[in-house]
């Protein structure tokens, strides 16, 4: 029997897609389910923009058969509004309902949203308790070890949130002043897994960026499963990489020239019809560099893609690349 949240089998280790703001959307979704990822997050929904009906929270509702399971993200610092949010986003039947205390962003976290409330862990408690007795569907949570190198109480906080009726929590090992940098450290999302009061999957997320990481980290942390964020931009091959990495200890070829510029032709055109010209040519551009990373001399081709607002000008791009690099290699 699979790692389980409720009733969903998410197989025996789990790879799950993080949320990340304007990378999560349904095209890149798409790719990652295609790509082995278990379960997917929507990008996080602000609590006061979807009552307030803001046309871009409500447009990150949108979620697909060929997705599931999937989980909708919501975020707030308001008990009322997040319980209001819960009850909208529950008409849409995602599988999960996920709440961010993590994101470390200082327009949404000093607000006392994401990381936030990790500053006020009795009402981080009682929101997720609040959350859980509004739904009738599991809620999961995504946080950080504490908001500093002298609130790290993240195993004590997973005991209670599991107490008041999560069904499984992902962890970033970082605080919130670390933001992303440095190194992600594991060892309390370890301890949070060992603890025997917990019954939960736990998740880990931070630094996840190759198959070898992954079976690492499986084994020296004992994780129900991992969270890949950053490293599957550009890059939704990462998550069959790592299965077959797990099955057979062997690596899957490295994706072709070919294979890439198809990938990011792909996830262009599903942008396009998803979010409009301009913004679907904006949102392409952080996928760019992995799309295209470890081609040697492409300095100049990613330039070019990254500064293009001109959708002949990128397809002409795409060509260019196939006639010039269709017998190189990538390096990673």
């Amino acid at each position: 029997m699979g790692i389980k949240i409720r009733d969903i089998d998410l197989g025996d280790f789990p790879l799950l897609l993080a949320p990340m703001e304007d990378v999560s959307d349904p095209p890149f979704r798409a790719l990652c389910k295609r790509h082995g990822a278990d379960m997917m997050y929507t990008e996080f929904i602000s609590s006061e923009g979807l009552i307030r009906d803001a046309a871009k929270s409500v447009q990150k509702l949108d979620i697909y058969e060929y997705e599931r399971p999937i989980g909708i993200q919501i975020f707030g610092h308001d008990i009322e509004s997040m319980i209001r949010t819960t009850e909208i986003v529950e008409k849409t039947n995602p599988d999960v309902i996920d709440i961010n205390y993590g994101c470390p962003v200082k327009k949404v976290a000093c607000k006392g949203a994401g990381a936030g409330i990790l500053q006020d862990i009795p009402k981080m408690v009682e929101m997720t308790a609040q959350i859980v007795k509004r739904t009738h569907l599991p809620v999961t949570v995504k946080t950080r070890l504490g908001w500093d190198d002298h609130t790290k109480y993240i195993v004590d906080v997973a005991e209670r949130l599991q107490d008041v009726g999560i069904e499984a929590i992902s962890i970033h090992g970082r605080t919130r002043k670390q933001m992303y940098k440095g190194e992600a450290d594991w060892t309390l999302i370890s301890e949070v897994k060992n603890n025997q009061r917990m019954k939960i999957p736990v998740f880990g997320n931070g630094d996840i960026n190759s198959p070898e990481k992954a079976v690492e980290y499986k084994n020296r942390y004992g994780v129900d499963g991992v969270m890949i964020g950053r490293a599957a931009i550009g890059y939704p091959w990462i998550f069959n990489e790592i299965k077959h990495y797990i099955k057979t200890g062997e690596h899957l070829p490295i994706p072709k020239v070919k294979e890439r510029v198809d990938m990011a032709r792909e996830h262009l055109e599903m942008s396009l019809k998803w979010k409009g010209e301009i913004l679907g040519i904006n949102e392409m551009k952080r996928h760019y560099t992995n799309y295209f990373k470890g081609i040697p001399h492409f300095k100049e081709y990613r330039t070019r893609l990254v500064t293009s607002m001109d959708l002949e000008e990128i397809e002409g791009i795409f060509e260019e690349i196939l006639e010039n690099f269709s017998d190189v290699s990538p390096l990673v």
